[in-house]
């Protein structure tokens, strides 16, 4: 018995290597079906509020096995009447330690879109400095799709300690470096705006009530769904040619915003992936900024 442990633990140290090794930050579904014991899987699913939709009642239906989920509107910072900011680093770490997850596991995530929250919950592990982290190209939907198994009710998993983390500050702005940069006209940084044309412009309005549209002087305009083919992300060509488009330079600094933090994160995961290395994610978003008597914003004629 005694031997059949040893083995097995050795088998999963094994396995948890060889994923640390292999996997890079985007997956397929087949890496994942043939990693699944080496790695941490979390739903990092989450809606927009009008979409009525619950996350975590849909991940206890249906999850890829063994997941268990982060909820980001809980794991967050609940001093700031904000919507889902970063939360302290021994928040973060006592919850992804009650998730089972320690600061040396190899973390997978996905969500049931596609590819939509995922990369907001893999930049949030990056801001507290875990390299080891992944997104499932695809998610949910393209796991289903497959052919691959599913199941319903939460896993039981043991708590895990997680050292409490430093968060990378590089990887995260805030609102007085993103007004003195709105200020200079973007000249400090290129400042992408991940929310729909229509919003940024002021054309349309917010989704949040009393909330000004427009967008910040000198910012870009570069809807998220742009980087999206089939609920999956583009290859690095297509997404080159889209930030290209944009006349974004991939070797000056850019910060990503959109509404709330959650879409501005997949405009970070997409520059991660063709190479960009000063990148960085507005965390309050245009929710902060709008809110803010003192933000400059334009609206377009």
């Amino acid at each position: 018995m005694l031997l059949q442990q040893s083995v097995r633990r050795s088998a999963t140290t094994l396995m948890s290597g060889i994923a640390k090794r292999n996997l890079g930050t985007l997956i397929s579904t087949k890496e994942l079906a043939t990693s699944l014991d080496a790695v941490k899987l979390l739903d990092g699913s989450w809606h927009m509020p009008n979409a009525n939709r619950d996350p975590y009642q849909e991940y206890i239906q249906q999850h890829i096995p063994g997941a268990r989920f982060f909820g980001i509107d809980e794991i967050k910072d609940t001093t700031v009447d904000l919507p889902h900011m970063l939360p302290a680093p021994d928040a973060f770490a006592d919850a992804v330690g009650k998730l089972g997850i320690s600061d040396q596991d190899h973390v997978v995530i996905y969500d049931s879109v596609g590819l939509f929250s995922a990369p907001r919950v893999y930049w949030t592990f990056k801001a507290f400095g875990h390299e080891n982290v992944s997104v499932l190209n695809g998610g949910l939907p393209k796991w289903i799709k497959e052919g691959y198994p599913t199941e319903s009710a939460e896993p039981k998993f043991e708590p895990a300690t997680y050292k409490v983390p430093e968060i990378n500050q590089k990887l995260v702005w805030n609102y007085d470096a993103v007004l003195g940069n709105a200020r200079q006209q973007g000249k400090v940084a290129q400042v992408l705006d991940a929310r729909p044309q229509a919003r940024f412009t002021g054309q349309a309005q917010e989704p949040r009530p009393g909330l000004s549209s427009g967008h910040m002087p000198g910012s870009i305009s570069l809807p998220f769904d742009k980087l999206i083919e089939d609920g999956s992300l583009m290859d690095q060509e297509k997404l080159r040619q889209v930030f290209q488009s944009a006349n974004v330079d991939l070797e000056k600094p850019i910060v990503a915003s959109c509404g709330s933090g959650i879409t501005a994160s997949i405009l970070y995961f997409a520059l991660e992936q063709i190479g960009a290395k000063n990148i960085a994610v507005y965390d309050g978003s245009w929710t902060e900024y709008a809110g803010k008597k003192d933000s400059i914003i334009v609206k377009d004629q």
